[in-house]
């Protein structure tokens, strides 16, 4: 019954699915290992923000250029505040309330490119008036590496005035500084009031963020294309077997209908007409042939009596 399996057309559908299914569970391993990974990442680097926070710091060249290793490390710098330079950066949540940072660059005293520091956060809208002044002359900072901003990741507006910024990275920064600076920033341990300092955030792909509940969402459809070719396999499969065995039956819609008597045509072919002999029937050698009803065959030159007929199936002539 299940030689059909060796048929061309059932090779095609085992070998599909024998790669397929195959394929499915390992894609789906996969994006479950990248969402463990981010899962992994994430809970890393929230431990490695929490000890940046008493961690001694460290000179900021050797953190640089930043990496998912080291954003988030304590840095130190010493150099000079820009303040004429300086930029709020609106549209900016802290405590469930809506505010704006302030941002000074800070050029180093090495001579190397300037760094953007984040010297802390105001609510309300942006009001420059409101904003301390920077610190004058020669100043060290400590504060915690921060990796350029993704305009996406911030939803930053557009059409800004004067004095502000979106975005806090050095795409942005290049058009508005004179001088070179460096593509990642420092949110300063400790803030001057009225400012609260700015509590610094993993890297970016390393958190909980929607591409890691993309990747889950991905290893469930993996697996459920796996289950679902077998699923298909298995009634195609069944399909199969109940139409081989339909067919034996006789019971196949593609069967020949059955006769009037219920008797189903033999598949071989009508049966001859010549009856065989031996059977007490012959046509010939002086035997007598009954007819249907077993009466006896009339004598030569006797008469014939007509075929009675019923009287219900006669037609009665219209009376005028």
């Amino acid at each position: 019954m299940y030689r059909f399996l060796l048929t061309p057309r059932w090779w095609a559908i085992n070998v599909f699915v024998a790669l397929a299914i195959p394929f499915c569970l390992y894609m789906g391993s996969w994006q479950l290992g990248r969402f463990e990974d981010r899962v992994e990442g994430h809970r890393d680097n929230q431990q490695q923000v929490e000890a940046a926070r008493v961690a001694e710091a460290v000179p900021l060249d050797r953190l640089l250029p930043p990496s998912t290793e080291t954003v988030g490390e304590a840095a130190t710098v010493t150099g000079t505040f820009d303040a004429e330079h300086e930029l709020l950066v609106p549209g900016r949540t802290l405590d469930g309330e809506t505010g704006f940072y302030v941002l000074t660059p800070l050029q180093p005293s090495d001579g190397s490119r300037a760094v953007p520091v984040v010297r802390g956060w105001l609510p309300g809208a942006p009001d420059a008036d409101a904003v301390p002044p920077a610190p004058t002359g020669e100043t060290g900072v400590e504060g915690i590496l921060q990796a350029a901003e993704s305009p996406r990741a911030v939803n930053a507006p557009t059409g800004l005035p004067g004095g502000q910024i979106g975005v806090i990275g050095a795409a942005s920064l290049i058009n508005l500084l004179p001088y070179e600076v460096e593509n990642a920033w420092l949110t300063v341990r400790e803030a001057e009031d009225p400012m609260t300092a700015v509590p610094p955030v993993a890297a970016s792909g390393t958190g909980l963020d929607i591409k890691a509940f993309q990747n889950l969402g991905y290893t469930a459809e993996w697996f459920v294309f796996a289950a679902f070719t077998a699923f298909m396999w298995f009634r195609l499969f069944r399909r199969e077997v109940e139409t081989i065995r339909d067919a034996e039956l006789g019971i196949h819609p593609d069967s020949p209908p059955p006769s009037a008597d219920g008797a189903r045509p033999d598949p071989e072919g009508p049966a001859s007409p010549t009856a065989p002999a031996g059977d007490g029937s012959t046509s010939g050698g002086g035997a007598d042939t009954g007819g249907a009803d077993g009466a006896e065959d009339p004598e030569p030159g006797e008469a014939t009596a007509p075929p009675a007929t019923r009287t219900e199936d006669r037609a009665e002539p219209a009376r005028s």
